[in-house]
């Protein structure tokens, strides 16, 4: 049986070494928002490099975000998409996208990358109602209270046969821990319960990160 190994700085240092092939404008956005007091809320670069392999697997050209913070994971996948690929990145935080445009700008993909600002719900549902073109791919990395209404407003935005990655569906361990209940933790493990019953989807919670439930459209 595979077992979880101690993730140190080291460690990742590696990855981000040689285990990944990242792009100078996703290496300075790394390095930059590590020095962030709340630098935990991004993706580390063997997410991201997972999220660029499953666009070219699966061919996606359209890639809907919901939850951007400094943008590594748009960026990533912008870098990954053909020339007329699009990102559609959403979040709330003004401050946080303003520095993620600065690499998109950097990598020079920022015209790939359609960033709508608002609460997520509302910006999904306002997509719903007009009939935005379907997705291959979404990758949920928003606040976790949600993650349920996200991930159903998801399935109805992407293609039959694409893709929806959720994030941080371990939650450092703590969903396998029945003794933790508050909010977060509670909803995240609920949530992996009802994917796991889905049968509008194939299912696999991979322990990358922070651990990635990838549910594939039926």
């Amino acid at each position: 049986m595979s077992r979880m190994m101690p993730v140190t700085e080291d460690l990742m240092d590696y990855i981000a070494g040689v285990g990944v092939r990242e792009h100078q404008a996703l290496a300075h956005c790394r390095t930059e928002t590590r020095e962030l007091a709340n630098a935990r809320m991004q993706i580390g670069p063997d997410q991201g490099a997972f999220l660029a392999l499953l666009v070219k697997l699966i061919g996606a050209k359209r890639y809907l975000e919901i939850g951007t913070f400094t943008g590594y994971s748009a960026l990533a996948v912008a870098l990954a998409l053909p020339a007329d690929g699009k990102v559609v990145a959403c979040d709330v935080s003004k401050e946080f996208t303003d520095r993620a445009r600065r690499y998109w700008k950097e990598a020079g993909v920022e015209n790939r990358i359609d960033l709508r600002l608002g609460p997520g719900l509302g910006t999904l549902d306002t997509m719903l109602a007009s009939k935005e073109a379907p997705f291959d791919l979404a990758f949920i990395d928003a606040d976790k209270s949600n993650y349920d209404g996200y991930y159903e407003r998801a399935l109805r935005l992407v293609r039959p046969g694409g893709l929806i990655a959720l994030d941080n569906m371990l939650w450092s361990g703590a969903v396998a821990n029945p003794r933790v209940t508050d909010p977060d933790t509670s909803a995240l493990r609920a949530l992996n319960a009802k994917i796991h019953a889905d049968e509008r989807v194939d299912m696999a919670l991979a322990t990358i990160g922070d651990g990635v439930m990838l549910a594939r459209k039926r």
